[in-house]
C-alpha cells in the first residue's frame, strides 16, 4: 500500500486527505462557504459580476409559498426545480415538456409524468430540508431549463451533461466533462453513475473516462466513444472559469459550466468575454462548487 501510494505520489496524484488539507482547509475560509453553498446567493454573485448563469423563474421560501408553484410556471413548458442548499444532484426535477391533454401534467427528463400536485409535494419536501446539507429548512429554486450542445447527444442518456473545471487560485488546472447515463438517471453525478471524461486542458478535447471505478472509452447506453469530443468554446470557459475566483474569493473551486445551444449570448456575455462573443454559438452558464469535504 504505501509502495503504491509513493508510485502515485511520483506520477503526480493528488490524494483526497492531501488535498482536503493543503488545499480546500488552507485556501477556502469558513465564512466564504455560503458563497458557493446556497445557490440563490451563488447566482447573485454572478449575476453581480455580469456572468451567465439560467433564468431564475421563481424562488419558494416557505410551505405557505408552494401553493405559488402553478403560478411560477404557468407559461413555461420546460424548467428545473433544485434545493438551494442541496449537493450531489439530490432533490433536482428536471422537466422538459408537460401532457398535451393536461396542462397540470409535467414530463420530467427520464419520460416519466408528474402531475402538479406531486411536484408541489417534492418542493413541500425541499423546504422542509429534505435535501439541504445541514438538514435545515432550505429554499427551492425554479429556473430555465438548460438545452445542451448537440456535440454531447451521442454519449449522453436523457439529462444534461456539464463542465467540471478546476480553479487553482484564479488558474484553470483540470476538467472533465460529465455524462448523464441511465444508472444516473440522466443527472450528471458520478456517485450516481454518470461518466467523468478527463480533458485535454490545452486544446479543450475529451479522453477517456470513468464508470464507477473503470476505465471506459464508450457510454454505457449509447456505445458511442467519448473520447476525442471538441467541446465548443473552450477558450470562454477557461476564462469564465476563471473569475469564479474573484467572484467568490475561493482559492481552490470546482466551477460547472453547461453549454447552451439556444440562449445564445445576448445581454448575458461577461464584460471579459465581450470581445469576439458574436461568434460564439450557444451561452455558456455556470455555477460555483466547493468541492466537498468528507463527513466528521
Amino acid at each position: 500500500m504505501l509502495a503504491l501510494a509513493k508510485k502515485l505520489r511520483q506520477a503526480g496524484v493528488l490524494g483526497l486527505n492531501e488535498r482536503n488539507a493543503d488545499y480546500i482547509s488552507r485556501l477556502n475560509p469558513r465564512r466564504l462557504f455560503p458563497r458557493v453553498d446556497n445557490k440563490v446567493l451563488t447566482k447573485e454573485l454572478a449575476l453581480a459580476a455580469g456572468m451567465a448563469v439560467p433564468e431564475l423563474y421563481g424562488v419558494i421560501n416557505n410551505q405557505g409559498e408552494v401553493r405559488s408553484f402553478p403560478d411560477i410556471v404557468s407559461d413555461r413548458d420546460s424548467f428545473v426545480v433544485k434545493p438551494a442548499q442541496g449537493s450531489g444532484g439530490d432533490g433536482i426535477l428536471v422537466v422538459t415538456g408537460r401532457s398535451q391533454r393536461r396542462r397540470d401534467s409535467y414530463r420530467l427528463s427520464s419520460g416519466v409524468l408528474m402531475s402538479g400536485a406531486e411536484i408541489e409535494h417534492h418542493i413541500s419536501n425541499i423546504v422542509s430540508g429534505q435535501y439541504s446539507l445541514s438538514g435545515n429548512p432550505d429554499t427551492a429554486l425554479i429556473e430555465y431549463c438548460v438545452r445542451f450542445d448537440p456535440v454531447f447527444a451521442e454519449v449522453s442518456h436523457q439529462g444534461v451533461p456539464d463542465i467540471r473545471v478546476i480553479v487553482y487560485r484564479g488558474y484553470p488546472i483540470m476538467a472533465m466533462v460529465r455524462l448523464p447515463t441511465r444508472a444516473s438517471d440522466g443527472k450528471a453525478n458520478l456517485h450516481q453513475g454518470a461518466v467523468g471524461t478527463g480533458v485535454d486542458m490545452s486544446i479543450g478535447q475529451t479522453l477517456t473516462g470513468v464508470l464507477n471505478n473503470d476505465i471506459v472509452d464508450e457510454h454505457p447506453d449509447t456505445g458511442a466513444l467519448i473520447s476525442g469530443l471538441q467541446i465548443p468554446q473552450w477558450d470562454f470557459i477557461l476564462q469564465s472559469s476563471a473569475r469564479g475566483y474573484e467572484v467568490t474569493g475561493l482559492g481552490y473551486l470546482g466551477v460547472d459550466m453547461v453549454i447552451d445551444i439556444e440562449q445564445g449570448l445576448e445581454g448575458s456575455v461577461p464584460q471579459a468575454q465581450s470581445v469576439g462573443a458574436d461568434r460564439v454559438i450557444g451561452r455558456v452558464v455556470g455555477a460555483f462548487h466547493q468541492p466537498n469535504l468528507p463527513s466528521t
